[in-house]
């Protein structure tokens, strides 16, 4: 399967850069996934989930707040004000990432159906790395 290239940046730095298969990102209209060769496109990105298909099939989960993406057909950039990589090697390190992206979600003015929808995203995709 085509692979492309995925940066996720944020003002404090780069949270991930890496060649993937696929990515599932919160659009201002609805979650939409990109595959390599995509067509161009720019949008807005709402507070959510982005999910990452890597190399090995296995799914990384990065929350964030909002942002914008640039898609085109050898890579995605998506540039966001805060971001948080739900993964770790040991229980400690997921509970902590799991206690930064409940801070991200607690710091998001929305509230409502789409918080609870992204609080049940991030504990399921911490569940995944147990």
């Amino acid at each position: 399967m085509d692979k492309f290239k995925l940066e996720i940046l944020t003002p404090n730095g780069v949270i991930f850069n890496d060649d993937i298969i696929s990515v599932t990102l919160p659009g201002e209209e609805g979650e939409f996934g990109v595959l390599a060769h995509h067509a161009s496109l720019s949008t807005l990105l709402e507070a959510g989930v982005v999910d990452i298909e890597k190399e090995d099939k296995s799914i990384e989960s990065v929350l964030i707040n909002w942002g914008v993406v640039q898609v085109d057909e050898q890579k995605v950039i998506v540039l966001v004000e805060g971001a948080v990589a739900i993964r770790g090697d040991s229980e400690s390190a997921i509970a902590k990432s799991l206690e930064n992206a409940k801070k991200l979600i607690s710091d998001i003015a929305d509230s409502g159906p789409a918080i609870a929808s992204v609080s049940a995203k991030i504990e399921s995709a911490a569940k995944r790395l147990l």
